[in-house]
Parts: structure tokens; C-alpha cells; sequence
């Protein structure tokens, strides 16, 4: 019995030690589950890195923006600091660095000009933007702390040294030009200007530079230069009868292009005496402008110019008979044609200074234009004459009027013209 015993124990104690070894993992296992969990609620939100006036700040935030997690952080911004990114901007990321340019008082020492602003920028070229101070290339800037701060009433200033504007021809070219140099001599050094054998220039090297003063340099005799210069594009238009004829729409907009031309010149005493072009290069090319333009009564026949004048007389007020008497005379001078002859131009046979101003016009054989013409006539210059034919509903009396005082012909041939005005209103 006692071996038997022995025997059975065994198996038993191992069970036992198995279900203890794995008690204690699910122990440890449950244990790294909670530590994780710990952590990750310790680090739930975003690591936020503040550096203000050299003092660095971490939080961990949830703040939906820039803002916000400033003000988590206790940290007031003032209207005129600046804030990267902005205070608006959203947090996404899962850091950030946030910079905070505090704004201080500035002395900006312009020449003769004293000016104190508030900034928070770091650069001259930043503090002078902000107070719309325009700075050149040529200009020199210091920023320093000053000496007396309780009497000017910051710590900081900038003090630009303005360059001398002058103007300036180099070879042909002129600018308006600054420079630190105090004469012309120590200009050109500047300018990395190396005068050559030929090279003149119209003051002595030693003279003075002063605001607004000219300078020139040129080269003698003949030489060759190259320039950049625009090359105008074409315009195609495209006829449209339908609109009148001072219509235009700009369907394509045209664009110039570029080329470089060479020219072999010649110089005398800084004057440029002769040009020759001898080579060009277009660098881009232009592109086509497509215009649609009006041409409503450009190619109109006399018989459809007849329709025209009726109609257009009928609409700025005359009566029947009145038309029909004025249509009478624009038979009898050129049949409706709107064409230049040596007798004179369109409907009326315009001559002498009329002529002329009617040639002055876009489109002057144009049946719309002459009749345009015509009616500004009879409102300005020969108002008594359109005043004087409405006076009388009267055919003939509308003849007389028109032949003597608007035509002044030299042979009318009255009767004639009744008869086309006769004509004339019986067709319409």
C-alpha cells in the first residue's frame, strides 16, 4: 500500500505546481496590463514645448488649439507679441514648439527722424516693415541697445544710414541709384564698376556725390550691345454683323513676347549718333489676341442703306414727310453710298473740315457711323437746321431746308430732289 501511495502523490504535487506557475503569469500579465493603461493615460495629449523671453515650458495638453494651450499654460500674449504658429492655428500633430516673440519699444533713428513703435520682430529689416519705413539695399542698418533708456523710453534702436540717391546712365540705361560711396570714384568701386580704355564718364571721379546729382558713363565709337525688348502679338478679329461697330470683346487675351536684339551703335561725346540692328533671337514667343468686333452696316448695300436712314430718322424724331425730305437731298448727293469719292465723303458728300472729322472716326464708311455723324450735326453745329425742319410737317419745306443750309450746294437741282423724296415716301 505504501508503494502504491508514492505513486499516486507524484502526478497530484505537479498538477498543483502547474496551476500555481500559471496563476502567477496571469498575475504578471494583469499587472503590465494596468501599467500600460497608467502610462497611457499619463501621456494621453500633446507634448507642447513653450519658449518665451529664453524660458522654455512643457505641458501635456488637450487644448484644441494654439490658444488654448497657451492659456492652459498660464502664459498671457499681448496684442502686439507674436505667436509661431499662430494662436488660431489647430493642433493635430503630437508635439509642438511654440515660440513667443515679445513686443518691446524701439527707437527707429531715421536721419533726422526719431520714431518709437512697438514690435515684437527680431530683424532690422522686420522692425522697419512694421512701421512702414522703406529700407534699400544700399541703406545700412544698426541695431543696439541705447543708452538712456528712461529718456527715450525703450532699450532698443535701429539706426539706418541712408544710402545717396543719385541718377545714374550707365551705358545707355538710366536709373535712379543709391550708394554709400561719398564720390563718384568711390561709387563705381563699389558698384564693381572697372572703367574700360574707352569708357568716358561726364563728372571728374573725385566730384562729391549729392542727392538727385546725373551721372553718365558711356563707351566711345562704335560697339555692340544687346537688349531685351517686348515683341507685340497679332490680333485676329473676328467679324460678327449682329453688333454695332464700336463693339469689341477680347476673347483671347494676347500676350507680348521677348527677344533679344543685338545692335552695332555708334557713340560720340556720350550720344548715341547711329543704330544698326545686325541680329535677333526671339526668347518667347507671343501669343495671338482673338478680338470679336462689331460690323453691323459695314457692307450694306445703298438699297439696304436707304432702309437704314428711314428707319433711323423715324427713330430720333422726325415726321414722314420731314425723313422722306431729308432722304430726298442723300439721293440726290450720292444715292445712299457710304463710299469717298472726290466729290465728297458717304450719304451727304461731306467735304473740307467735316470730311475730316468724319474720317477721324472708327469705321467712317460705315452706314451707322455717317448717320451717327450726320445726327450729331444736326444737334450741335446745325441745330437751327434740324430746328427749323421740324417747325413744318412739311415735305418740301424739309428739301428747301436741308439743300440750302446743311448741304449748301452749289447746283441743287430742287426738283429733282422733291421727286426722290416723293419716291421715297411712297415706298414707305
Amino acid at each position: 500500500m505504501n508503494s502504491l501511495i508514492r505513486k499516486s502523490a507524484t502526478p497530484f504535487g505537479a498538477l498543483v505546481v502547474a496551476v500555481i506557475f500559471l496563476m502567477m503569469i496571469f498575475i504578471v500579465a494583469m499587472s503590465g496590463v494596468t501599467h500600460a493603461d497608467s502610462v497611457n493615460g499619463t501621456q494621453n495629449g500633446r507634448l507642447i514645448t513653450i519658449h518665451d523671453r529664453g524660458v522654455e515650458k512643457v505641458i501635456l495638453s488637450q487644448s484644441a488649439t494654439v490658444g488654448d494651450a497657451l492659456e492652459e499654460a498660464n502664459i498671457t500674449i499681448d496684442e502686439n507679441d507674436v505667436v509661431e504658429p499662430a494662436v488660431a492655428e489647430k493642433l493635430v500633430a503630437s508635439d509642438y514648439q511654440i515660440n513667443i516673440y515679445r513686443a518691446r519699444p524701439v527707437i527707429i533713428v531715421d536721419g533726422n527722424m526719431r520714431t518709437k513703435i512697438i514690435t515684437p520682430y527680431q530683424t532690422a529689416s522686420q522692425i522697419a516693415q512694421s512701421a512702414d519705413i522703406k529700407l534699400y539695399d544700399e541703406d545700412i542698418t544698426t541695431l543696439e541697445r541705447t543708452d538712456d533708456i528712461i529718456s527715450d523710453g525703450a532699450g532698443l534702436q535701429l539706426i539706418i544710414d541712408r544710402a545717396m540717391p543719385f541718377v545714374f546712365t550707365l551705358y545707355g540705361k538710366t536709373a535712379t541709384v543709391r550708394t554709400q560711396g561719398t564720390t563718384i570714384g568711390e561709387m563705381l568701386t563699389e558698384k564693381g564698376i572697372k572703367l574700360g580704355e574707352n569708357d568716358k564718364v561726364s563728372k571728374d571721379l573725385n566730384t562729391v556725390l549729392t542727392e538727385g546729382l546725373a551721372v553718365r558713363v558711356w563707351r566711345e565709337g562704335k560697339q555692340t550691345i544687346t537688349v531685351e525688348e517686348a515683341v507685340d502679338f497679332e490680333v485676329e478679329k473676328i467679324e460678327n454683323a449682329d453688333r454695332e461697330v464700336s463693339y469689341r470683346e477680347i476673347q483671347t487675351v494676347g500676350i507680348k513676347g521677348l527677344r533679344n536684339a543685338t545692335y552695332e551703335i555708334i557713340v560720340q561725346d556720350g550720344k548715341e549718333v547711329s543704330r544698326k540692328e545686325i541680329a535677333s533671337l526671339t526668347t518667347k514667343q507671343s501669343q495671338k489676341q482673338i478680338e470679336i468686333v462689331g460690323i453691323r452696316g459695314q457692307y450694306t448695300t445703298p438699297s439696304e442703306n436707304e432702309t437704314i436712314t428711314w428707319d433711323f430718322l423715324i427713330a430720333n424724331g422726325f415726321t414722314r414727310k420731314q425723313t422722306a425730305g431729308i432722304m430726298g437731298n442723300l439721293m440726290q448727293e450720292h444715292g445712299f453710298n457710304t463710299t469717298d469719292t472726290s466729290g465728297g465723303l458717304g450719304i451727304v458728300q461731306w467735304t473740307g473740315g467735316r470730311r475730316s472729322e468724319l474720317l477721324s472716326l472708327p469705321y467712317p464708311e460705315n452706314i451707322y457711323t455717317q448717320l451717327g455723324f450726320l445726327m450729331h450735326e444736326l444737334n450741335t453745329n446745325y441745330i437751327s437746321v434740324q430746328n427749323e425742319i421740324k417747325a413744318y410737317d412739311s415735305l418740301e419745306n424739309t428739301v428747301f431746308v436741308f439743300q440750302n443750309k446743311f448741304e449748301r450746294c452749289g447746283i441743287c437741282m430742287e426738283s429733282q430732289r422733291i421727286q426722290f423724296a416723293r419716291n421715297i415716301i411712297a415706298s414707305h
